[in-house]
């Protein structure tokens, strides 16, 4: 079974075009404690079911969004813009 994400600019397309960025997470503030910086780029939850994750359309419109990805699965329910507030 092909594993398809829909970029919310070019629609469905297979998972080779994309790449993975990670978790969603929040990011710390520029002058957080090195412990909370060092959580946010190495720290991973890898829980199993619904995760909101970066991906980057690289053979595509070369745009980052957010995806909703059932880990077990690997189905899609989701897939946005980044809040840019």
């Amino acid at each position: 079974m092909a594993f398809l994400i829909n970029c919310p600019n070019c629609g469905f397309r297979d998972v080779q075009e994309y790449r993975f960025g990670g978790e969603v997470q929040l990011r710390p503030s520029p002058d957080g404690s090195h412990h909370s910086w060092s959580s946010f780029i190495y720290d991973r939850s890898n829980k199993e079911g619904d995760q909101k994750e970066w991906w980057y359309h690289r053979l595509g419109c070369r745009n980052w969004f957010i995806a909703t990805r059932n880990t077990k699965n690997n189905e899609i329910y989701e897939v946005s813009w980044p809040d840019t507030n």
